[in-house]
């Protein structure tokens, strides 16, 4: 989530910088995105802050929650974007205002977003609302759960979903803070963050780790025997395994340049966004894999292997607080980003 204050920034520079960063083997290629011409901006006229993006089964979209509690369906350019869902009944006029944050408690904040292909409904995790569910043809979106093992959600924030079974695993980064606090959760180190798995056959939730510094972006890899979670604070992915003999258990997957957000599978890989940079990183004169630096100026995403390789590397240059990438089947990338007025393409 964005970082907005300068002094924050650099409280979090402090904070952080100590950390230590766990070496990253490399086999990638570089994107560079030098300006904004290599972009196509699709705008929205009275929303901001695409937070994740995702396809329904036909392939159309992407859909996306933005600010005002709404989920926009991209209909083509022209058509553009076009309501498709909200999180709530209880709109009010307020929910117009697209900048004013304090009124996220009553219009909603949709935030991860997955569709089951095989029911073809979407589900969100909405900031306030919690995990909610809305059918292919859209409206108002139904609260499935607010609350787990008593405790009710604050920060419901990332989601994926299990295609074989329809389980869905989700987040909720504190049960102190809300989303519009983000910054003090991160800056008071708060570790009441929780990883859940709802199961909508007998509509149940189940608390799998807790105690969890601001856990964001979740992702299963491709045949569901493990999951990743971004842990914002520490600025590291973890992995929390679902099959074999470490079934239950947690380990630190990467030690990341930057605090990650969302996390994405393409094929059997990861795209990890990465909403701001941990600290001033040097460039090296090469990648040799041995520690000689990060080799990039403003790194804003990067993809990883299941085995923690990384791959690709997004070098922004122009882009800020990116929050998910998207790859689309053709290589495209899809981001969104929290602050921005739009959702951004760039094709190779």
């Amino acid at each position: 989530m964005k970082m907005s204050s300068l002094i924050a920034n650099f409280l979090l520079i402090i904070i952080f910088s100590t950390l230590e960063s766990t070496p990253l083997s490399f086999a990638l290629l570089e994107r560079a995105i030098d300006n904004l011409q290599v972009l196509e901006m699709l705008l929205f006229s009275s929303a901001i802050g695409p937070e994740s993006l995702t396809f329904d089964t036909q392939g159309q979209g992407p859909y996306t929650g933005v600010s005002n509690g709404r989920i926009l369906k991209w209909q083509g350019h022209t058509l553009g974007w076009q309501q498709f869902a909200t999180t709530t009944h209880n709109r009010t006029s307020e929910c117009d205002d697209m900048m004013n944050i304090m009124t996220e408690e009553v219009c909603g904040r949709p935030l991860g977003l997955q569709f089951n292909r095989v029911t073809g409904d979407l589900y969100i995790a909405d900031a306030y609302f919690g995990l909610l569910v809305v059918g292919h043809e859209g409206g108002v979106a139904t609260q499935l759960t607010a609350a787990a093992d008593g405790v009710p959600f604050h920060f419901t924030n990332g989601l994926d979903i299990d295609q074989e079974n329809g389980m869905i695993y989700f987040t909720d980064s504190s049960t102190h803070f809300q989303r519009r606090e983000n910054m003090w959760a991160v800056l008071a180190g708060d570790a009441t963050g929780r990883l859940m798995k709802y199961n909508p056959q007998s509509k149940t939730v189940r608390v799998l780790v807790k105690d969890l510094k601001f856990p964001n972006g979740v992702a299963l890899n491709k045949d569901n025997t493990f999951l990743l979670v971004a842990e914002t604070t520490t600025c590291r992915l973890l992995r929390y395994w679902l099959q074999g003999p470490k079934s239950g258990t947690l380990e630190v997957f990467a030690q990341l340049p930057g605090y990650p957000d969302n996390i994405k599978n393409h094929k059997g890989d990861f795209w990890v966004a990465l909403n701001q940079e941990k600290v001033q990183i040097p460039r090296a004169s090469k990648v040799d894999g041995e520690g000689s630096g990060w080799p990039f100026e403003h790194p804003v995403a990067m993809k990883l292997s299941e085995e923690g390789e990384v791959l690709e590397v997004l070098d922004g240059k122009v882009l800020t607080s990116i929050s998910e990438v998207e790859e689309g089947d053709n290589g495209t990338l899809w981001i969104g980003s929290v602050v921005m007025p739009y959702v951004a393409v760039y094709k190779n």
